[in-house]
């Protein structure tokens, strides 16, 4: 799960971590008044998305007067900001972050994620810090620093400094850069985050080293112990199918194919969607119903499939361990009534009571193609929906 910049700083300031003052606004009356709370001679519009590259895509603004902030405030308010992150279609932007100005001398880069290679979290830091952070990253990888961390010890002082002055922090700031870095780790670690992003991360002209910027990403099955988390959630910045998927427990993720697709377990699932590239189509979606699905959950499953415009045609692809495939024929026979199913139906069945599974989707009366293996399942809905 995501949240929106201001809401990172919210959560950094628990921790001792320096950030600007600053008010979020959901209307340009709101903006100005924000900003005549700041007092400031400078005021920062920003945008709120859950995307990075705002900066690039105009969405932050620097305002030196009221008038400025509210007609930016207008101008931004309803906008739709593509950037790299978002794809395309962009996000609209709902709300704005005032926040007073700073006196910037110098950019630089910290993050902190989980290296899924040695299972650690990795501090990362540059003095590239910026918009430009993905092509160093691209470019010039060796101006990125890594400290791994040992999960018993923590982030220890000596790493942090060292971190500091990698990134060629001044040595007066390094001790700041430090407590800083520690603060962040502690936040990273007990709100059970994913990653964490400072970018940019500001040495200011007073001597201060500040978070500018703010990026959290959450583990979200670790939500349940977050409830403070859990209520900065922004669904007008999700998928409205994958808040659907999520009351009832399923793993969805939409894409931008046309083939939907009902799977159960991760690997299958995964499987599934490079088997239908491999045929030529593009799957519409990740989707596990896990082991444990009842024929309602599949049922749900199923209408989310189809309450996306884009699917032209559904694989279930269902290998049957915990999950019993009749249980599975049950769901979709039933879901398939309920929203009058009008594209091709592809089902592949195996393992536990397949038979019977089989024997409800033949005297189902539903148009439903059967196939063999995967393979034949894969090239068919291709066929069909081509």
């Amino acid at each position: 799960m995501n949240i929106h910049e201001y809401q990172g700083k919210q959560v950094l300031r628990q921790y001792g971590v320096a950030v600007p003052e600053g008010h979020v606004a959901f209307s340009p009356e709101e903006a100005v008044k924000a900003a005549k709370e700041l007092g400031t001679d400078v005021v920062v519009v920003k945008a709120q998305i859950h995307a990075g590259g705002r900066g690039k895509a105009g969405g932050v603004k620097l305002a030196k007067n009221l008038d400025e902030v509210r007609a930016y405030a207008k101008e931004l308010l309803g906008k739709v900001l593509v950037t790299h992150q978002t794809g395309p279609e962009g996000k609209e932007v709902k709300r704005l972050y005032i926040e007073a100005g700073s006196n910037i001398e110098k950019e630089y880069y910290l993050g902190l994620v989980l290296d899924r290679e040695t299972s650690l979290v990795n501090l990362m830091g540059s003095e590239e810090g910026g918009m430009d952070i993905e092509e160093v990253a691209a470019n010039t990888p060796d101006r990125i620093f890594y400290e791994e961390i040992d999960p018993v010890v923590g982030l220890t002082g000596f790493q942090a400094r060292r971190m500091a002055f990698n990134m060629n922090i001044p040595a007066k700031l390094v001790n700041k850069a430090a407590k800083l870095m520690l603060g962040l780790y502690q936040a990273y670690l007990e709100k059970d985050a994913s990653i964490v992003e400072i970018n940019p991360l500001v040495v200011t002209g007073d001597g201060q080293v500040v978070a500018l910027d703010a990026k959290f990403n959450f583990d979200a099955n670790a939500l349940y112990r977050h409830q403070d988390i859990m209520e900065m959630r922004d669904y007008d910045e999700e998928d409205p199918k994958e808040i659907e998927a999520s009351k009832y427990d399923l793993s969805y993720i939409s894409l931008d194919g046309n083939i939907g697709c009902m799977v159960n377990g991760a690997g299958l699932a995964m499987a599934t969607m490079d088997t239908i590239n491999y045929y030529g189509g593009t799957p519409a979606n990740f989707l596990d119903v896990g082991g444990g699905a009842t024929a309602e959950k599949v049922t749900e499953a199923f209408k989310i499939i189809l309450s996306d415009q884009n699917v032209k045609g559904i694989f279930v692809n269902i290998f049957g361990g915990i999950m019993k495939c009749d249980v599975i024929a049950e769901g979709v026979i039933q879901a398939a009534k309920e929203v009058s199913l009008n594209v091709p139906l592809v089902v592949r069945l195996e393992g536990t009571n397949v038979e019977l599974g089989k024997k409800l989707l033949n005297e189902s009366d539903l148009d439903i193609v059967a196939a063999g293996t995967m393979a034949d399942g894969a090239k068919k809905i291709v066929e069909l929906v081509g």
